[in-house]
């Protein structure tokens, strides 16, 4: 039986910045609840098959294994709510989806400019996460 306890994070592969945002999320994820999935994998364009490639590469996704989705901005919130202390600062986050899909259009369309200071050797720790999580 699926549990909405656990979700599938999908994420860009080919982004520096967004593999290691990732890391970050799946160390502070200690019970193991977030699967990452790179959108370039097959495995992805079947999750999100309804979506138009564009679209799909445009925004991270959290699907849930009772199939519930949520992307950008917007799937922040339901992310958090899966990881220790995450209730408070969802339901905070709950309170504006507006602001926080424009933040998070912010962050996307500037990605390459908040990822140039991470070293490589901070992206190479990032991918062994990721990596590692899905071994």
């Amino acid at each position: 039986m699926p549990s909405p306890d656990r979700a599938a994070v999908l994420y860009d592969a080919d982004c520096g910045f967004c593999r290691w945002s990732l890391a970050k999320l799946l160390a502070w994820d200690r019970r193991g609840r977030l699967r990452p999935l790179a959108l370039q994998d097959p495995e992805a364009a079947r999750l999100l098959g309804d979506m138009d490639e564009q679209r799909r590469m445009s925004s991270w996704h959290l699907i849930r294994e009772d199939g519930s989705r949520t992307s950008g901005g917007t799937a922040l919130a339901p992310l958090l709510e899966l990881l220790p202390g995450g209730r408070a600062p969802a339901a905070a986050l709950k309170r504006f989806p507006g602001s926080l899909e424009r933040g998070y259009r912010w962050v996307a369309d500037h990605r390459g400019l908040l990822g140039k200071p991470i070293t490589r050797a901070a992206v190479e720790r990032a991918e062994a996460r990721i990596a590692e999580r899905n071994a």
